[in-house]
């Protein structure tokens, strides 16, 4: 049986659960994602849809597109960030944050050409996105 993990937002009043484990785990230095975390880096974890379900507060979420390629999803009462779906790459990005107890254990660094706060920790450093994900694939040194 695959382990269960349960997050919540801010206030409580959305609460959801993945099952499994991430697809990928890592950090992204983008201008939006840090814009949108209030943060020098932003940490996500990436699943399959279907590991993703929103158990309570469905009705008090909002969302904002600022590209086709993302969806950000926070509670309507506390502005408590949740995910961001990727539906072009068929995966949803639920914020490491939103998860305490899952074992969030980054193996790359995304937008890395864009850092304002350099992380000396030995993972690679993507200049933009892997190729897979139509990025570049090239990395940066640390």
């Amino acid at each position: 049986m695959s382990k269960r993990y349960s997050g919540k937002c801010f206030c409580g009043a959305v609460e959801i659960e993945v099952t499994g484990d991430a697809v990928a785990q890592g950090y992204c230095h983008c201008a939006s994602c840090r814009s949108w975390s209030a943060g020098p880096v932003n940490a996500f974890t990436l699943w399959a849809p279907g590991s993703v379900q929103v158990v309570q507060g469905k009705d008090n979420i909002l969302s904002y597109n600022k590209t086709p390629r993302s969806t950000r999803k926070w509670c309507k009462s506390c502005g408590g960030h949740i995910m961001t779906d990727h539906p072009g790459f068929k995966l949803v990005d639920v914020y490491a944050a939103t998860i305490p107890d899952y074992p969030f254990t980054p193996a790359v660094h995304v937008h890395y050409q864009e850092a304002v706060l350099r992380i000396k920790d030995g993972l690679p450093k993507m200049k933009d996105m892997p190729k897979e994900m139509g990025g570049s694939g090239a990395t940066l040194p640390e």
